[in-house]
Formats: C-alpha cells, structure tokens, sequence
C-alpha cells in the first residue's frame, strides 16, 4: 500500500474521530462506532477510496516513498 493520506488530511480525520466518539458517547448511539474509519485511514495513512479516484493528499516526497 502507497501512503496517499497527507499530514493535513490526518489531522483532520483525528479531529473527526474525535468527534464523532464524542457524539455517540453523548447521545448514546452505535453511530459512535464509526469513528474507527477516519482513525483507521489516518493511522496507516492510506485511503482505499482516495485509491479507487486515483487522489493523494501527500506531497511527492512523501507519496513516492
């Protein structure tokens, strides 16, 4: 797997797994359980969509290792 998930896009999805576990903590829901999708994609830095549409939020440097 080709890393195509930047430092600014993990940020992001860190701060969105945040947020949806804190919702479905608060409103006691199941749907809190799909924060492990943006925490996933983030911590190994690959995207399965973003390989399907042929996107990479990584610079070059980054993407060609």
């Amino acid at each position: 797997m080709k890393s195509n998930v930047g430092t600014a896009d993990q940020f992001i999805r860190f701060m969105l797994t945040i947020a949806i576990a804190v919702m479905g903590i608060h409103y006691k829901s199941w749907w809190g359980l799909l924060a492990i999708v943006p925490f996933l994609t983030a911590s190994v830095s690959f995207c399965p969509l973003y390989s399907i549409i042929g996107l990479s939020t990584c610079s070059k440097k980054v993407a060609s290792n």
